[in-house]
């Protein structure tokens, strides 16, 4: 007799397993530069803008991002600006420094390696429904949010 097992349908614990695995191997990465997570969202915001950023629209990308306080993201920039990874631009704004952006282009190269071995063999429509479906649960997740912190 041959028993078939069915997948179960993905839940919140896959998604935060997921999502901790993730970040636990960005974050080998990362300690190997002396940099937090935080940093290096922070610093991403930055090297994938046009130009200087607002420090007031830097946090709030980075607040909306992680999830976390204004006040906590202020640290961070203020951390990036003394090593010397972002610096001001103005009295408002901040931009990356050519350091910054060959830290993010290191850790980004890193990291690449690790992540194409991680997606590889997966199907296109696999990573599409996925998509679709992580899109609607962040969505889902901050309206609740936005509901408890009123």
């Amino acid at each position: 007799m041959t028993t078939t097992t069915a997948t179960p349908p993905v839940g919140p614990r896959d998604i935060a397993l997921a999502h901790y695995a993730g970040r636990a191997l960005l974050q080998r990465v990362l300690d190997r530069h002396g940099m937090t997570f935080e940093q290096s969202v922070t610093l991403r915001l930055a090297a994938i803008a046009d130009g200087p950023l607002g420090r007031g629209q830097l946090v709030d990308g980075v607040t909306e991002a992680l999830r976390i306080d204004a006040g906590e993201v202020h640290v961070v920039l203020d951390e990036l600006i003394t090593a010397r990874l972002l610096a001001p631009d103005g009295e408002a704004e901040v931009q990356i420094t050519d350091a910054g952006r060959e830290l993010y282009a290191t850790t980004s190269g890193e990291t690449a390696p690790l992540t194409a071995r991680i997606y590889d063999g997966i199907p296109a429509e696999d990573l599409a429904v996925t998509g679709r479906v992580l899109t609607l649960l962040t969505e889902r997740y901050g309206a609740e949010l936005a509901t408890l912190t009123r």
